[in-house]
């Protein structure tokens, strides 16, 4: 596996695609391929990052054959290309032998060793001018669902949380105490996505709310506290694909992919294209769509808790 590595002009560039929802006999699944082809000639990414929901395991019966379909697009082009698990990939005690399985397909870049913490958790470093590591992609595993007596969606554990602070401090020692800098990648939101929507100006639409973890386990503030993690990406709420500033972390929604899974009318599917430069400046994102139109400004939201103060304010004031 040749590893990843920044272009000589100093850029990398991501195609996160999300929810794709394949469902082998759906006859939605041909418009996804096309539309992931599409992409992928149009933008040349040097990733392909898959933010889970790859299938949609509950309609299909021959697993390997499905997800072999869902990477299709990456992996017959030779694209390197990674994914995370979503809720609805794999019944539990498969996420192994669909991980071995996609490691033998063209293009896969997913480590052969995981995490203590499990399968689906990995790091990728890209590679800069020196040979030495100029960023790192994390990759988790967001789980499906909670237990009963809490509900909605599972939320990343201690020990992944542990896993990330470990690398990161690894990654910083290399570099006498400077934190690489770190892009994270998982299929379901944080709660802090909410919080941001609510308090903060965001860019794009939120028509379903966000359905993260009704417990907050600490993974965003991990990522403040190491100070390297520059952007997180995720899928998960299909229409949804707004992004936002926290704490010094972008916070980001893919555009949802699949056409077999629900949508909008007014909401032509996509993909997010990340860009990350060696240098650390800021990084570049836009939405590429089915018609072949690049979205490069999404339209701002202001928060309603901002606007709510602001009428209170002029009710108080003379």
């Amino acid at each position: 596996m040749q590893p990843l590595q920044f272009r000589p002009d100093g850029s990398f560039r991501i195609v996160q695609f999300t929810d794709l929802h394949w469902q082998n006999h759906s006859t939605d699944d041909p418009q996804t391929r096309d539309l992931m082809n599409q992409i992928i000639e149009q933008e040349q990414p040097d990733l392909v990052v898959f933010t889970g929901d790859m299938i949609h395991s509950e309609y299909v019966q021959d697993h390997r054959d499905a997800f072999r379909n869902a990477f299709a697009a990456a992996s017959d082009r030779h694209v390197p290309w990674a994914f995370v698990f979503g809720n609805h990939d794999a019944e539990e005690g498969m996420k192994e032998q669909i991980t071995a399985f996609a490691q033998e397909l063209p293009g896969c870049v997913v480590p052969a060793s995981h995490a203590a913490c499990g399968i689906g958790n990995y790091m990728l470093p890209i590679i800069g001018k020196d040979g030495a590591a100029g960023a790192v992609l994390y990759l988790l595993d967001s789980g499906s669902y909670a237990p009963p007596a809490i509900g909605d969606a599972a939320w990343i554990s201690r020990d992944q949380i542990d896993w990330y602070v470990e690398q990161s401090k690894h990654q910083a020692a290399v570099r006498g105490g400077k934190p690489l800098p770190a892009f994270a990648f998982f299929h379901i939101p944080l709660p802090e996505f909410q919080q941001m929507w609510d308090f903060h100006v965001c860019h794009g639409y939120n028509y379903e709310g966000v359905g993260s973890p009704q417990l907050n386990s600490g993974m965003f503030t991990a990522m403040v506290e190491r100070g390297d993690v520059r952007g997180v990406f995720v899928g998960h709420d299909h229409v949804n694909d707004y992004w936002g500033t926290l704490h010094g972390i972008r916070l980001c929604y893919g555009r949802a992919t699949g056409f077999s899974g629900y949508g909008r009318d007014d909401m032509p599917r996509g993909a997010r294209l990340i860009e990350l430069y060696e240098d650390d400046r800021p990084f570049a994102t836009w939405l590429r769509l089915a018609n072949g139109e690049r979205i490069d400004a999404q339209p701002a939201h202001r928060p309603v808790f901002e606007d709510l103060s602001t009428q209170i304010m002029k009710r108080l004031l003379p």
